[in-house]
C-alpha cells in the first residue's frame, strides 16, 4: 500500500446508509438517499446513490487528471469530457461488486492522443484509478478527433 502525505482531507458523514443522509462536513455536499427502484428499493425522487456520487467523483477527478498530463505533454485538454458509468451488482464470491466504464470525449484533440493521454492519466495520476486497479474493472472509452 502506497503512503502519502495528505495536501487535503475531505470529511463527510452518511447516516441511515442507503436511505439515510450524507453531508460533508464543510457543506459542500448534502444529499438523501435511497435505494433505487432497480435494486429493490423505492427510487425516491430527489434522491441519490452512493453509486452517483461515485461516478461524479471520479469523473471530475480523472478529468483533472488527464488535463494535468495534457499540461505536461503541451496539449489542451481542459475541455475533454468525462462520463463514469458506475455499475453495482451481485458478486460470483457473495456480497456487491462495482464496474465502471468511463468515456472520455474531446473532439478537438486527435484520437491517439486524447488515447495516450487517457492512459497516462489512469495508469500514473488519477488517486481514484489508484483505488480501484486490481479491485475494480474499469474499462476505457476514449473518442477524439
Amino acid at each position: 500500500m502506497d503512503t502519502i502525505k495528505p495536501v487535503f482531507t475531505a470529511v463527510a458523514t452518511a447516516t441511515g446508509g442507503r436511505n439515510g443522509h450524507t453531508e460533508a462536513e464543510d457543506g459542500s455536499v448534502s444529499a438523501d438517499l435511497s435505494v433505487p427502484k432497480a435494486m429493490g428499493g423505492p427510487g425516491k425522487p430527489d434522491t441519490t446513490t452512493p453509486e452517483h456520487l461515485f461516478a461524479a467523483g471520479y469523473a471530475a477527478c480523472y478529468g483533472g487528471a488527464i488535463d494535468f498530463v495534457g499540461r505536461q505533454h503541451k496539449k489542451d485538454a481542459s475541455n475533454a469530457s468525462v462520463t463514469a458509468h458506475v455499475s453495482i451488482g451481485a458478486r460470483d464470491g457473495g456480497g456487491f461488486a462495482l464496474a465502471v466504464r468511463m468515456v472520455v470525449e474531446d473532439p478537438s484533440l486527435p484520437q491517439a492522443d486524447l488515447e495516450a493521454l487517457a492512459k497516462e492519466a489512469h495508469e500514473q495520476i488519477c488517486p481514484y484509478s489508484h483505488a480501484t486497479r486490481g479491485n475494480v474493472d474499469v474499462q476505457i472509452e476514449v473518442k477524439g478527433a
